[in-house]
């Protein structure tokens, strides 16, 4: 297969020790599975359904809240339930978008990809830190941003330098987890997009049009969910920066679960580059031993994570829906199993809470 690391990182390469015809054979059954059902990639009605009550859901409460309608308790659960739904638009229907993914219209699926807004987050930035560096160099120290939860705070890695405060990490580390979107609408997005790079990749020359995307849109969040609500409703500021704090809580802390369970449990390895700066491994071995599934016969967890608990199929297959992952599971389980690869699972959500709990919980060790 073609090297995915030569086209945004020269420097880093994946040079396997051992040839596998694995990736050309699961594309190949794949592809096959879809040919032989007449079925596209994309979207299919399932998906436009589930969009469409994601994103109406949202609006709803949104305009429930502007209301000012209903009691203070009320509203401080609907602000909830605003974040939740703020996530899983983001699994639902940015991701998808996104990475091409939901539909073979572009121009649609950069419309959609602008749903990210309402995360809070810069559509244009995930497709660099998610699309080209993470799924590039999955859990690779120094090349995935994405592992670094908090620098200095929760270790992930054993060659990390030790903390003293980091033996306490299986216990704080979840609500950090909570501030990610807070992090993100104030903060993540500005540092990345004026950072020379983004783990190894080049970040300097971004087009014109995205420097004023970047404050057009966080200044249309920020109105929004700010300016709005302290000119309409009948709350002191303070109640206002508390629903808003506490609608970024409920929707950082499923963000970054989601994330979590599927890259950072047991099993998941985190390679680091030979003195040759290669790894050696394919890029679809490595995509193997580094990701695992989550509840994957769980109805509701494939609904609301938009097919982010089946993380091994799209981390293989990010251009086909996630609408499609149940059906494809079968095959790339079976083709690893037949070149003896590894397919982490673990099978409901609360194991592999535990199994992320292990991992926080050994790499907070200073003997590891």
């Amino acid at each position: 297969m073609i090297n995915k690391s030569n086209k945004h990182n020269p420097g880093l390469k994946f040079i396997p020790i051992r040839r596998t015809d694995f990736f050309a054979t699961v594309r190949q059954r794949v592809d096959a599975y879809f040919a032989e059902r007449n079925l596209s990639t994309h979207a299919n009605g399932a998906m436009w359904s589930k969009t469409i009550f994601f994103l109406l859901t949202y609006a709803v409460l949104y305009g429930l809240i502007l209301s000012n309608q209903f009691s203070e308790l009320a509203m401080l659960g609907m602000a909830v339930l605003l974040g939740l739904f703020a996530a899983f638009i983001g699994f639902n229907v940015s991701h998808d978008a996104l990475h091409d993914a939901f539909t073979s219209n572009s121009r649609l699926n950069r419309m959609l990809g602008r749903s990210f807004c309402l995360v809070g987050a810069s559509p244009y930035l995930w497709r660099i830190m998610h699309n080209v560096v993470h799924h590039t160099y999955t859990n690779i120290p120094g090349h995935d941003e994405d592992i670094e939860v908090a620098p200095g705070l929760v270790r992930l890695d054993a060659d990390e330098p030790y903390k003293p405060w980091q033996r306490f990490q299986h216990l704080y580390a979840f609500p950090l987890y909570g501030l990610a979107s807070l992090s993100w609408v104030f903060r993540k997005d500005y540092i990345k997009f004026f950072k020379k790079k983004i783990g190894q990749h080049n970040n300097t020359n971004h087009p014109r049009r995205e420097y004023i995307n970047l404050f057009l849109y966080k200044a249309a969040y920020y109105i929004a969910f700010i300016v709005l609500p302290l000119l309409l409703l009948d709350l002191t500021w303070w109640k206002i920066v508390l629903g808003f704090v506490v609608m970024h809580l409920a929707e950082g802390l499923v963000l970054g679960m989601v994330f979590q369970l599927a890259h950072v449990v047991e099993g998941t390895s985190f390679p680091v580059p030979t003195q040759l700066n290669t790894i050696e491994e394919t890029w679809a071995v490595h995509q193997l031993q580094t990701t695992a599934n989550f509840a994957p016969t769980s109805w509701l967890a494939t609904f609301f994570c938009g097919g982010l608990n089946r993380q091994i199929e799209h981390h293989l297959f990010p251009r086909i829906c996630h609408i499609h992952y149940p059906a494809i599971a079968g095959i790339v389980k079976q083709t690893a199993s037949e070149f003896n690869l590894p397919y982490l699972e673990n099978p409901t959500f609360l194991s592999a809470l535990v199994s992320h709990y292990q991992v926080l919980k050994r790499m907070g060790k200073a003997s590891v």
